[in-house]
């Protein structure tokens, strides 16, 4: 898990790069528009390639800004339905990993990501992804069942159940999603994390976020919008 200071000077560094770039706008010549460039986007969100989670932000001059691209995939989703990178082009994604059977986090967690669900239930460039790391017990049936019980609409939150070592290398090399980076692991050892994972339209790592923390998932939902706005 990211450290805490790590994550608060990040989060200082976009605010103070969002005030450097407002006060360009308002110092413009009052008849000219600044319209929201890739990189005014880019600017403000950073880019994520790594397990440390780095953040690194992209210029002009940078053509390596994003050395991580979130490979090719394949699960189903609470309604029995294939879904692959295939169903999320062109589309803004958040990644997370949960079990129905999860006692006390999942449901918090779950409870967090409805305000994200809410937030963008109208919006078809968004899509959440909940991958479950008990895949053998967790079928599109049971799936269906958490969801109905928590109010997941699968028009945008896709419950997700597959072949367990997929998941577990997918979560693992793709999304660094583990609270003990690091250590060499295989799909027997469980995989425990309350990260939230924001992917960009060319399946970049934009940003990283605890999913039982109220602020953090307004600050998901907020950079979600900046994106929206590439």
């Amino acid at each position: 898990m990211i450290r805490n200071w790590e994550k608060y000077f990040t989060r200082y560094i976009h605010f103070l790069v969002y005030i450097n770039l407002s006060a360009f706008a308002v110092s413009c010549n009052q008849n000219q528009t600044i319209p929201a460039t890739e990189t005014d986007t880019d600017s403000i969100l950073p880019y994520y390639s790594d397990a440390s989670f780095t953040p690194r932000w992209r210029n002009n001059r940078d053509t390596g800004y994003c050395n991580h691209h979130i490979s090719s995939f394949k699960v189903i989703n609470q309604l029995g339905d294939t879904v692959s990178e295939i169903n999320l082009k062109n589309k803004i994604y958040v990644a997370g990993f949960f079990f129905t059977a999860c006692p006390g986090i999942c449901r918090n967690l779950t409870q967090q990501l409805r305000k994200v669900q809410d937030a963008y239930i109208g919006e078809d460039g968004i899509q959440i992804l909940s991958f479950s790391v008990t895949p053998e017990t967790d079928n599109p049936d049971k799936l269906k069942m958490y969801a109905n019980t928590y109010g997941i609409e699968s028009k945008r939150w896709w419950l997700l159940t597959g072949n367990r070592d997929s998941i577990y290398q997918m979560a693992r090399k793709e999304f660094f999603a583990d609270e003990d980076m690091g250590m060499q692991k295989s799909s027997k050892d469980f995989l425990h994390t309350e990260n939230l994972l924001l992917i960009d339209h060319e399946r970049c790592i934009r940003g990283v976020y605890k999913g039982t923390s109220a602020a953090e998932i307004n600050l998901l939902i907020s950079d979600i919008k900046t994106l929206l706005q590439k």
